[in-house]
């Protein structure tokens, strides 16, 4: 058996890069109870964590009771997202310690991508204006695939365009090539 050559990192965003798992939580927290649903921190990191915030707030719908309400799911998905955009307009989420330097030293030698459920003008956001904006090839979002993870339909996605972006690799990169970096089980099972 020979041994694979990395050629390529895939980040997931929130929790990996940027620290704002925290106020993500706290807003779907919010906007659940509004809607008379609880939200406990065990549940959102031990089940949910990972899930993009159309997937999360479908299965704690279906877990209360609630069934596949479109509105209800509508309306919980743009409450959380203007409280969550009402905190990041005082408070930008910071890098993890050691994050830009990784990125960096990482994107001399591999190209490099984001891979979330999160949506693209949080990750923009948060990356705008620091010192490893410009270093990923591809950024693929919530918006790009009709499901989240633990769905491989975002991996996948990412290292096509990885693949297309300029200059195209020769030979093309392969999935044992990529380093996927993951902090939730929907995640590291997407990546499988």
């Amino acid at each position: 058996m020979s041994a694979v050559a990395l050629r390529a990192i895939i980040f997931d965003f929130n929790g990996v890069l940027a620290d704002d798992e925290t106020p993500h939580f706290l807003a779907f927290q919010q906007a659940l109870a509004e809607d008379g649903l609880a939200l406990t921190q065990e549940a959102y990191y031990g089940g949910y964590l990972g899930m993009d915030e159309r997937n999360c707030a479908a299965a704690l719908l279906d877990s209360a009771g609630g069934g596949r309400d479109l509105a209800r799911l509508r309306k919980i998905m743009a409450r959380k997202a203007t409280l969550f955009q009402a905190y990041t307009a005082t408070h930008k989420p910071p890098l993890f310690e050691g994050a830009v330097e990784f990125v960096k030293q990482a994107g001399a030698r591999y190209r490099l991508a984001i891979a979330s459920g999160g949506k693209r003008e949080q990750i923009e956001f948060a990356l705008r204006e620091t010192p490893i904006e410009k270093d990923f090839t591809v950024i693929v979002s919530a918006e790009d695939t009709p499901f989240g993870k633990p769905d491989p339909a975002i991996y996948r996605l990412a290292l096509a365009r990885l693949n297309a972006a300029p200059p195209r690799p020769r030979p093309l990169i392969r999935p044992p090539e990529c380093l996927i970096v993951e902090d939730s089980r929907a995640g590291i099972r997407a990546a499988l």
